[in-house]
């Protein structure tokens, strides 16, 4: 089972990846480009055979060492 972690920036954390990016953007003629953010996927490979316990255990790990929960939000998906 595959369990995948979305690692973001929270609302109001300066993000200079996002805006180094959308600078890029604009200098690349994209016009209309809005707030840019910038974060991370991480993909698990779980032994773990029940959804529910491959998306609790995903979690925890998030909140363990994936993301830093002061100044990141997190959200799991399991497939």
């Amino acid at each position: 089972m595959k369990a995948y972690v979305t690692v973001m920036p929270k609302n109001g954390v300066l993000d200079p990846q996002g805006k180094a990016i959308g600078h890029a953007l604009a200098g690349l003629g994209f016009a209309g480009v809005g707030e840019v953010r910038a974060g991370k996927v991480i993909e698990l490979e779980l032994s773990e055979t029940d959804p529910a316990r491959a998306q609790a255990a995903a979690e925890d790990m998030a909140r363990k060492l994936l993301a830093n929960t002061v100044i990141e939000s997190f959200r799991v998906e399991v497939r």
